[in-house]
């Protein structure tokens, strides 16, 4: 594998810390905010159920799942602009590597 320079490495960590505080924060309005307006949001219904209920049942699980399959695409976008590329290791490291 090859060596990151320090401000290019610094930059990465910055750029996926920040994806990842943005990931937290939708989550956390997605699982608990619904709760806290419970009770503006009974007034709609989804498949028979009120919507909060439906939220905290099905909707949050959805869109963690929705949220995973958005940081994997993005993380991968990240890593191809800063060179950290997975096809660029296995180029770098090609017939270095032991099979056991």
């Amino acid at each position: 594998m090859k060596k990151i320079e320090k401000n290019i490495a610094d930059a990465y960590f910055r750029e996926r810390t920040r994806n990842i505080i943005i990931y937290l924060i939708i989550w956390f309005v997605v699982s608990f905010g619904v709760v806290f307006f419970a009770e503006g949001l009974s007034d709609f219904s989804i498949n028979g159920f009120p919507f909060h209920y439906f939220m905290g049942a099905q909707g949050a699980v959805v869109i963690f799942i929705v949220l995973l399959f958005i940081n994997a695409k993005v993380s991968d976008n990240i890593d191809r602009k800063y060179g950290i590329d997975e096809s660029k290791n296995e180029q770098i490291s090609s017939g270095k590597v032991l099979d056991h």
